[in-house]
């Protein structure tokens, strides 16, 4: 379970999220939706902590999976960071073959049994639902796939060091609409295994695919709830304007 309290969080002296409190449960989507630069992707790097890596930041609050504070001093970011895997927006393999880019994180944590790297290659193509299409070309480049396949290999990669919970950046931001529907076929699979945090300006994706739905606007957390409500009956009226297309 991810849970954030009190939240606050400045790049330098802008306050760029505020006061944020939120419980996501285990086995659900939940989606990120808001006009450009409210905040969303930043609150979701604080769950791998992939925001220490820029300089003059700082946080308040608590920020805990199974009530752990993963900002605590006793946390190890490596650690954490196989338990929280993360897909960005562009599709980015490695120059490496398709089989490689699936094995680099299981060799990064030294596991290099010959057998255990292609079990676990082969698990994690199956749950990207891109075994089939490359089964036979595990010794080609990754640049050869298209790039929807590309994404799914980058899942395929996140899932392969069996991370708990799973960042999503605007995954299917620069597919076509196949390679989208794909990308939404198999996260509603992935949910049965993983916790699913999805940041999305396409608002019909999160309408299709999450369970709840957080709207942010400048940096703040506006209204979060099961995504029917949020789409059919917000509570707030900056929510059903942006719903409607007011304005964003």
């Amino acid at each position: 379970m991810l849970e954030v309290r009190n939240i606050d969080f400045y790049y330098g002296s802008f306050h760029a999220l505020k006061n944020i409190s939120m419980v996501v449960d285990p086995h659900t989507i939940t989606a990120f939706i808001g006009p450009s630069g409210c905040g969303k992707s930043t609150f979701l790097r604080l769950f791998n902590r992939m925001n220490d890596l820029i300089d003059k930041t700082r946080l308040t609050g608590e920020c805990l999976i199974d009530g752990e504070n993963i900002y605590s001093k006793s946390v190890n970011v490596d650690e954490l960071r196989k338990k929280v895997g993360m897909v960005f927006q562009k599709p980015n393999p490695f120059p490496k073959t398709i089989f490689e880019n699936v094995a680099y994180g299981l060799r990064v944590n030294g596991i290099s049994n010959r057998h255990t790297l292609q079990e676990t290659v082969e698990k994690s193509l199956r749950n990207a639902a891109l075994w089939e299409e490359v089964k036979d070309k595990l010794k080609k480049s990754a640049f050869e796939l298209s790039g929807g396949q590309q994404q799914r290999l980058c899942i395929a990669r996140a899932l392969a060091i069996s991370p708990s919970i799973l960042l999503m950046d605007e995954p299917a931001s620069a597919l076509d609409p196949i390679s989208t529907a794909k990308i939404e076929e198999l996260l509603y699979e992935l949910k049965k295994a993983y916790t699913i945090v999805i940041v999305t300006h396409n608002m019909q994706q999160a309408g299709r695919i999450s369970d709840k739905t957080g709207f942010f606007m400048l940096g703040e957390l506006v209204e979060y709830n099961d995504t029917k409500k949020i789409f059919l009956n917000p509570d707030k009226e900056e929510t059903q304007n942006y719903i409607t297309g007011r304005f964003g």
